[in-house]
């Protein structure tokens, strides 16, 4: 018997007129043979609200984004014929075509699963085409500025236009300079592999010696034009680099558009950053990425002078780091699929899918950071968003605890104990191997969406709470039981029970974290009651500018990220046509590049602001043609943004030029899009 053939469409009619919103799911039987008995799971951004009314069939399971229906009793799906359902709520709702379910497959009778084909979730009243790939910033005619480079300089005064040479010729003068130039040519090589930008003098390569001067800051550095060389000078490695990068995109430019920009004759460059924080996140739990991938995003971020990289290695929907003590959170936590503790989801189909980095996988991208100026930063998001640690690894579990709450994300009980003893040996033993494998000193415990119901049935948890807040406190968290808490946004637990608890939590592990001589990183709830040491903790601020200005008032160093403009899996604008979420709002690539940290901070409170980060969130980056579009331009503005003082800055400049930084995956959208 041949295997089964469907076809899965999906359509959204947005609630009005007093009317609930509609989710249409329709399976298509492309078959020559009928089927009964089977399940149809599906899986994508969009979750199904547990309480919603589903007509056409039953949802027999829910977790978070997957959904399992079976059809009536007795229905069988005929050759040609299509099984229709329609669900009327949502816990989160479908803004963009990409929030729509991405992945499906049916479980047939004997157990097996089959792939089904997906097609783009439909809009009622919405037929523009969709949109894929990065955003085409053409170099105008006229430009604003005769040199090409992306960030800005801090001065700029160069003079003159010399043919453009075909190359550089790197003459590195001491061991600094030398790895500064190594690491310029392969990145080049990287980047522009055929385009030959370090060659020697045999190949027309231009003179360009790398020297070390002393009084430079650990960033800055100068360029030197002549007609018959340049000259770049700094005090560090970074710096030397980051020079070589100016003059590497000014002879891209150059040669792309010799009509219209110059490589200068006279004249030099003298540039320093704003900001000392310029980073960029990357969640690898929601999507896998290869080390590859990782490698040649650093890369990209390296050629935008960003210094960090905030690396989110676990998630409810997965761990991706190889950890020896526990080897269950990768051959259980990494993978997701039919049958496994982690169920398709966010793309992923009834097949195993997922991965891990290995230590010697880790060991490598940090190398290349270091190489290229970049500190890594790990990330273990805890005590929330641990479902796929907990999958693996039960017993860290109150074996007591009875009933369920749900994350914003629709996980159930996903959050490390408190109270519970050996949830420290495993956070501690976690990150002994983590500060071994990242040498920056850093380590980010996340801290973030932690459910107002938390350990609401734990035993252990209660009986903390009435030690640490007395017996109300406790009685009023054993009413929240199984209540379901705010699905369409994150829970505010600020002075709440389960504030108290996770304050208890993140006291000790900071307590842990300082004793190995390590810096504390945290989202901006870890500064729930006040428990860590503000001298050795940082928090990057997501919510609002407001939260942001508040948090520096108090003395915390703030890097800042809100989801309103830093979040670059926010679409780039309201049109359903747009890939992405839109949960946050949205931000094109001129509301993101014109956004300025600084709002809302006085004088005080900016000697808190260590520096910008882009944050990339991976639910709708089912398709790598969406993270082309998602990211880029975007994540050069922010980059700018982090560089390149306010007064210094031009959209007019930044979107001329803007089309020549290289993107992630080679993924371009048509001109007109």
């Amino acid at each position: 018997m041949p295997a089964p053939r469907l076809k899965l469409a999906t359509t959204f009619t947005p609630a009005r007129d007093g009317e609930a919103l509609v989710y249409g799911i329709e399976l298509t039987n492309l078959g020559t043979e009928p089927l009964g008995q089977f399940k149809l799971g599906i899986n994508g951004p969009a979750r199904i609200d547990t309480r919603s009314e589903v007509e056409g069939g039953v949802l027999l399971e829910r977790l978070s984004n997957h959904s399992l229906f079976a059809p009536p009793p007795g229905f069988v799906l005929a050759p040609g014929a299509t099984w229709t359902i329609a669900a009327r709520g949502l816990s989160y709702p479908l803004r963009h075509w990409s929030d729509g379910a991405n992945a499906a497959y049916v479980v047939l009778v004997d157990g097996t699963s089959v792939r089904v084909e997906t097609a783009p979730t439909e809009a009622t009243g919405s037929n523009a085409p969709l949109l894929k790939g990065a955003m085409r910033f053409v170099v105008p005619k006229k430009v604003p500025a005769s040199i090409s480079v992306i960030p800005w300089p801090e001065k700029v005064a160069v003079t003159g236009a010399a043919p453009v040479p075909p190359g550089l010729d790197l003459r590195p003068e001491g061991d600094d300079a030398v790895n500064a130039a190594g690491a310029f040519a392969t990145l080049t090589s990287d980047l522009f592999p055929v385009e030959g930008i370090v060659r020697p003098a045999a190949e027309g390569g231009l003179p360009v010696r790398v020297v070390a001067k002393a009084g430079f800051g650990p960033e800055a550095y100068a360029v030197a034009f002549s007609e018959t060389g340049v000259l770049i000078t700094a005090t560090t490695r970074t710096g030397m680099l980051y020079g070589l990068i100016t003059l590497g995109q000014i002879l891209r430019g150059a040669t792309q558009y010799p009509d219209r920009l110059t490589f200068p004759t006279g004249g030099s460059i003298e540039d320093e950053p704003a900001l000392g924080w310029r980073g960029t996140h990357l969640d690898v739990a929601r999507q896998f990425y290869s080390t590859a991938e990782v490698e040649r995003l650093l890369k990209l971020i390296a050629w935008s002078k960003m210094n960090r990289f905030h690396w989110h290695l676990s998630e409810d929907e997965a761990w991706r780091v190889e950890i020896d003590a526990y080897p269950a959170l990768t051959s259980i936590g990494a993978w997701r699929g039919f049958g496994k503790a982690l169920p398709p989801l966010l793309g992923s189909g009834a097949q195993p899918t997922g991965g891990y980095y290995s230590k010697a996988a880790i060991r490598q991208i940090v190398a290349l950071g270091q190489s290229l100026g970049i500190q890594i930063v790990p990330e273990i998001d805890m005590p929330g968003h641990c479902y796929a640690a907990l999958q693996s690894l039960p017993e860290l579990r109150d074996p007591n605890e009875t009933g369920e709450y749900l994350s914003v994300q629709g996980f159930p009980n996903n959050c490390l104990n408190p109270a519970h003893e050996p949830v420290y040996k495993f956070v501690e033993t976690v990150i002994d191997e983590m500060l071994e494998l990242f040498p920056g000193g850093i380590f980010h415990l996340g801290a973030d969406e932690v459910p107002l119901a938390a350990w609401s049935g734990s035993p252990l948890a209660l009986a903390l709470l009435e030690k640490l807040a007395g017996n109300a406190m406790a009685d009023k968290h054993r009413a929240q039981l199984n209540v379901v808490g705010n699905l369409h946004g994150a829970d505010e637990i600020e002075g709440s029970a389960t504030a108290v608890l996770q304050a208890e939590f993140i006291r000790r592990i900071h307590q842990y974290i300082a004793s190995k001589g390590a810096i504390t990183g945290g989202w901006e709830e870890a500064a729930h009651g006040n428990v860590v040491d503000k001298k050795t903790t940082y928090l990057v601020g997501w919510r609002s500018v407001e939260i942001n200005a508040a948090l520096a008032a108090e003395g915390y160093d703030i890097v800042v990220s809100p989801g309103q403009r830093y979040y670059l899996d926010m679409a780039n604008s309201l049109s359903w046509s747009e890939p992405g979420a839109g949960w946050a709002g949205w931000s094109g690539p001129q509301e993101t590049y014109e956004f300025d940290p600084r709002e809302g901070m006085g004088a005080e409170q900016q000697k808190h602001l260590l520096g910008v980060q882009s944050c990339i969130w991976s639910e709708p980056m089912t398709d790598r043609a969406i993270f082309d579009r998602l990211v880029f331009p975007r994540i050069s503005a922010i980059a700018e943004t982090g560089w390149t003082r306010p007064e210094n800055k031009s959209w007019a400049r930044f979107s001329a030029f803007a089309g020549l930084m290289p993107i992630m995956y080679g993924n371009w959208a048509d001109p007109q899009a």
